[in-house]
């Protein structure tokens, strides 16, 4: 038998083995089902001799008694033997606990694949830390046998536990969350299970899941944040290596593909399954035939043996068990969010216990009584429903055409549709196409966005969305009474959904009334009496008393989307000084102010939002208190917990899912930001939005082709914004392509907007090249244009870029002139930060603790200003004091959010990765020139997320001075060189390139 087949039979004898112990006999079935020459080997073997096979599945086990003691462990008995070793309880004699040791056993220490796979259950699950992972310990050996040292858990495991039949619903629900929120700490970590299934889930006295045996884990995306904590996983399966254990594989893992995260929750699916229903989701004679069901069947129904699953718990077991992994959810974490709401909303059966499979004959009878009594009722109920027009369903879009105004008064023009829409949208039922998609539909139909939406433009522009209905208002008047009608119209068939009429008394009470009519509406489309109920605040209180201030509002909608930001800030200003109380406006004005990055501004007025909350709908209380967390206090955990409970209440709005993405990408999660940006995407594939959102975060993960082809199907689409060309800039500079480059500053060239938004990019991608005074020339004519459309917290931002380049090329007396040119009262939140980084860099430390402490004071809780720009100034600071051991030390706490793609807004400490910088520049004073090797190859290894900042060229710098520091002459010279191309026609003054030339020069 040649080696290489040897091999392959060991592999097979363990799995049996190891399948052995879990009361399986299927593995050969399983393993040999496309190879029966392998199978009649193995058997062979195993019949030959009886001794041999003995030995081999007893795994020479080690035997330990009571007393043995283990490094600072006693054992004080045996658990249990399996495949991959034996438990002994044992206590810990330092700190007098109890804890469980798993020894491998002596052949298998011996086989470099077993005890690959045990260190790699040792290492994978020491790295999370959860609730709801069994915690390692502590990793040794015992005469030469491998141990781990892990938590002593009493309870059983939930093979045990669904063995007695299915599990009572409230509990299967609080075990999957339990479960779920365990995976989603091991995949935020990329650590992919692979082996899910009811065996290595242990449930503990108390009611606690703990997930076990990582021992099949893969590294899906490896996160080294540091050059001491960096965690590597076996590598990837090879094509058409089968990983995990029947019944509980997914389609792609019975097809031998690789496989990822989606992976874990197809297993969920199946152990979540079994849980209501007693029953394995695929479990067929044979491995094969499971396989084959597995690809190619659905389980049965629930309901067939568990009638109190309710329709959310179904539907999300269904997403679960998806074949293609698309479909599936994208996450644990939107998963655990699914689960805790079906939890927290109410909808389960009102007893905890299940019901039991079987009725008894004279129940059966009574039930077929009762049915007969009620039969004529249903069918007729049936004959009138059937012929009722459709109505809406919780998926289905509507769309809003213009209110016709008969009244002669113009305050009603575009203002009561704008009280309609918010009308409507307090209902998590209808989904209102957007303002932005009804800009990007007229656009696709050759219109201008102004277009008056008629019934007809209106009917075209639902079709083309794929919607349902659209609705229109009408108001006219008799006397001093007001009529209002609204309509709904199947966009297909023309048909009349429901349609209200109702009277308003006066002028005054317009608004309510009409909220009252939206109300009926909502019922009569198939909404619940409940969530109406529920969903329903006075229109007078959702927005505001003042018609005057809502129709500025409307009118301030109109002219963002004819004339951009700046045209429509009058006219959102305007409505709150109609109406100082009027929320709206306020959140308006703020979003307006943020996308034009003056910040101070926006956080005034959405701290004054937060203040009028309880005086809006629901809905806009999530957006307000987004915001507020967002970009007042800057806590972006608590922002991403107000876009869950948003989804929670909201599961279809756009809003809260697009920008829940956003909070994951600015936490430097850009795995799980990708994955809501592209549901986000195929939800809303015609809007430009979605596309640069997922375009954003696939550059920040280096995919830079499918990030072209998503902005090119935009273009393709005739989708356009500003945004979309300043990506397509940041591609091509990425590309080495300044052809493409210079084709989008010409774009960039239509307005002033885009130019100011342009300059930046290209003073960066100068200064990237060594052309700091080209830089400095183009970054005056941004701040020039800035000034001159009234902006004052940008312009100074612009100024600290060019101050803290000057400090990373060690011009450190330009740096100073130039930081301190600006008055500290007249810089936001932006300006502070890359002044204070530039500052404590040129070695002023009094104006750099200034700044940053007065950050630090506004920002008390703000994630990113206290674990990213407060620990990079401060390690700065003590790193020009010359003590970069305490310099490392400041830095760990920015180890977590480091791969930031945005810092309150700014580029420079979190897309720009500059705490692994200052980091790695400290590693280099410090002489541990691994280490800071380690920091500068994370910044080249995410040019995504670096882009045209300054530290991806200076850390081809520092990746040759800590070569150089650690006596590897050769590489550290290809290194330098590698820099001097990079900046080949740099300008020569630069201090920093005088001095790495004589650095070369050392080496020769």
């Amino acid at each position: 038998m040649t080696p290489e087949r040897w091999a392959q039979v060991n592999e097979v004898l363990y799995q049996a083995m190891r399948l052995a112990a879990e009361e399986r006999g299927d593995y050969l079935d399983h393993a040999c089902a496309a190879d029966s020459d392998l199978r009649r080997e193995v058997e062979s073997l195993l019949a030959a001799d009886e001794q041999a096979r003995s030995s081999f599945l007893q795994s020479a086990p080690l035997g330990l008694i009571k007393g043995t003691r283990l490094g600072d462990y006693d054992v004080l008995a045996k658990l249990g033997a399996g495949g991959m070793g034996e438990v002994y309880r044992a206590l810990d004699v330092r700190l007098r606990r109890e804890v469980a040791i798993k020894v491998l056993p002596g052949f298998a220490s011996s086989d470099p694949e077993r005890l690959r796979r045990f260190e790699q259950e040792a290492m994978a699950t020491a790295a999370l830390n959860h609730p709801n992972i069994l915690a390692v310990y502590q990793m040794g050996t015992h005469q030469g046998a491998p141990y781990l040292v892990s938590e002593l858990l009493e309870g059983e495991t939930l093979r045990e536990q669904v063995k007695r039949g299915r599990i009572a619903l409230r509990k299967a629900i609080d075990y999957g969350v339990q479960i779920v929120h365990g995976l989603a700490a091991a995949h935020e970590k990329g650590i992919v299970h692979r082996d899910l299934k009811p065996e290595n889930l242990f449930i503990t006295k108390g009611g606690r899941a703990k997930i076990l045996d990582f021992g099949l884990a893969k590294l899906q995306q490896p996160h080294s944040n540091s050059a001491h904590s960096a965690l590597t996983l076996g590598s990837e399966t090879e094509p058409g290596m089968v990983m995990g254990t029947v019944g509980y594989m997914s389609p792609e893992q019975v097809r031998g593909e690789t496989a990822d995260h989606r992976a874990d929750i197809f297993a969920f699916g199946t152990i979540l399954y079994e849980m209501l229903t007693g029953q394995r989701a695929f479990h067929k004679p044979t491995s094969a035939e499971t396989m084959a069901a597995i690809l190619n069947e659905e389980p049965p129904p629930i309901l067939q043996t568990n009638l109190q699953t309710p329709p959310g718990l179904q539907r999300v077991v269904r997403r679960c068990l998806e074949k293609n992994p698309e479909q599936r959810f994208q996450s644990a974490s939107d998963l655990a969010f699914a689960l805790d709401a079906l939890s927290d909303s109410g909808k389960l059966s009102a007893s905890d216990v299940a019901v039991p499979a079987s009725y008894s004959r004279r129940r059966f009878q009574l039930i077929i009584v009762a049915a007969g009594v009620v039969a004529v009722a249903l069918i007729t109920a049936t004959f009138l429903y059937l012929h009722r027009p459709a109505k809406l369903s919780e998926k289905d879009t509507i769309v809003l055409a213009d209110f016709a105004n008969s009244t002669g008064d113009p305050i009603f023009d575009d203002t009561l549709k704008q009280a309609l829409t918010t009308a409507l949208r307090q209902s998590p039922f209808l989904n209102v196409l957007s303002d932005n998609r009804v800009t990007a539909t007229l656009r696709l139909m050759t219109r201008p966005p102004n277009t008056p939406l008629t019934p007809d433009v209106t009917r075209e522009i639902c079709q083309r969305a794929d919607g349902k209905a659209w609705i229109q208002g009408s108001i006219a008047s008799i006397g001093a009474e007001y009529i209002i009608g609204l309509k709904a119209v199947n966009c297909q068939s023309g048909d009349i959904l429901a349609q209200e009429q109702v009277t308003a008394a006066g002028k005054e009470q317009v608004l309510d009334t009409l909220g009252q009519a939206a109300s009926q509406l909502r019922r009569e489309l198939g909404e619940t009496l409940a969530s109406v109920q529920k969903f329903d605040v006075p229109l007078r209180q959702a927005t505001t008393s003042s018609l005057d201030a809502l129709k500025a509002l409307s009118v301030g909608d109109k002219l963002y989307h004819e004339k951009g930001m700046a045209g429509a800030l009058p006219s959102y200003e305007h409505a709150i000084e109609l109406d100082p109380q009027f929320a709206s406006a306020y959140v308006a004005t703020g979003t307006m102010y943020v996308n034009l990055r003056e910040y101070r501004r926006a956080r005034e007025l959405f701290a004054k939002a937060y203040s009028l909350r309880e005086r809006t709908s629901e809905l806009e209380k999530f957006t307000i208190e987004s915001r507020y967390y967002v970009f007042v206090t800057g806590e972006l955990e608590n922002a991403a917990r107000v876009f869950r409970e948003w989804l929670g209440s909201y599961p279809n709005d756009r809003t809260a899912f697009g920008n829940l993405g956003h909070v994951y990408s600015n936490l430097g999660q850009h795995q799980q930001a990708l994955d809501f940006f592209h549901e986000d995407l195929q939800r809303d594939p015609n809007n430009v939005i979605p596309h640069m959102a997922y375009a954003m975060e696939l550059i920040a993960l280096n995919r830079f082709t499918e990030a072209r082809a998503t902005l090119q199907d935009a273009l393709d689409k005739k989708l356009d914004s500003t945004a979309l060309h300043l990506q397509l800039y940041q591609l091509n500079f990425l590309a080495g392509d300044s052809a493409g480059m210079a084709e989008q500053v010409a774009w960039s060239n239509r307005s002033a907007e885009a130019r100011q938004r342009m300059l930046p990019l290209e003073a960066a991608a100068e200064a990237y090249a060594g052309h700091l005074h080209k830089s400095d020339d183009l970054s005056h004519q941004a701040i020039d244009l800035l000034h001159q459309s009234g902006r004052q917290e940008t312009p100074a931002a612009q100024v600290m870029s060019m101050a803290l380049r000057e400090a990373s090329f060690g011009d450190l007396q330009e740096t100073r002139k130039t930081a301190l040119s600006i008055p500290q009262a007249e810089l936001g939140v932006d300006g502070q930060a890359l002044g204070a980084l530039a500052l404590a860099t040129a070695g002023d430390l009094a104006h750099a603790e200034s700044l940053l402490n007065d950050l630090v004071k506004q920002y008390p809780k703000g994630t990113l200003v206290q674990f990213v720009v407060a620990p990079t100034v401060q390690a700065r600071i003590e790193l020009s004091k010359s003590n970069p051991e305490r310099s490392i030390q400041l830095l760990h706490p920015a180890e977590l959010y480091e791969l930031t793609n945005d810092a309150l807004g700014s580029d420079a400490l979190g897309g720009c990765v500059y705490p692994a910088y200052v980091r790695g520049q400290a590693y280099l004073a410090f002489k541990d020139g691994a280490a800071a090797e380690a920091e500068f190859r994370k910044i080249l290894d995410h040019t995504g997320l670096v882009k045209t900042c300054e530290t991806g060229a200076l850390a081809r710098l520092g990746l040759a001075q800590a070569l150089a520091l650690q006596g590897a002459k050769q590489k550290a010279k290809t290194a330098y060189e590698d820099f001097f191309t990079l900046w080949k026609d740099a300008d020569p003054d630069i201090p920093i390139l005088k001095q790495a030339k004589a650095e070369y020069s050392s080496l020769q």
